[in-house]
C-alpha cells in the first residue's frame, strides 16, 4: 500500500478554503485513477504554536508507488495538482510513502 498525505497550513480564509475544497477539489480527487481510499479532515486539533500547526489533512491510498505515480501523472492528477493554489492560500506539504499496517491478533 502506498499513501499520499497532504498537510495544509492555516488558510487566509477558512470558509473559502472549505467551500472550494468540498465542491471542487474533492470531486477532482475522486477521479484519480487507481485511488482505493480517500480520507480528510478540515479541523485538525490544535497541537500548539506554528510551525507545527496544520488546519487540514488529506490522505489517499493506492495499491503501489507505481499506481500513485501514474495517478499523479494522469490528466486527472494534473487537474488535482493545478487546483491546489485556488484554495490553499498558504501552500501545502505533500508526502508520499509506503505504509505498513499493524494487524492486531
Amino acid at each position: 500500500m502506498h499513501k499520499l498525505l497532504v498537510l495544509y497550513p492555516e488558510p487566509v480564509d477558512r470558509g473559502a478554503f472549505e467551500e472550494h475544497y468540498r465542491t471542487v477539489h474533492l470531486p477532482l480527487c475522486e477521479k484519480l485513477p487507481g485511488v482505493r481510499e480517500i480520507s480528510f479532515t478540515l479541523s485538525v486539533d490544535d497541537p500548539g504554536p506554528a510551525p507545527a500547526a496544520f488546519f487540514a489533512v488529506f490522505e489517499a491510498v493506492f495499491d503501489s508507488a507505481e499506481d500513485l505515480g501514474a495517478a499523479l501523472a494522469s490528466p486527472e492528477g494534473e487537474a488535482v495538482q493545478a487546483d491546489v493554489p485556488n484554495y490553499a492560500t498558504n501552500g501545502a506539504v505533500v508526502m508520499t510513502f509506503a505504509a505498513e499496517q499493524l494487524v492486531r491478533v
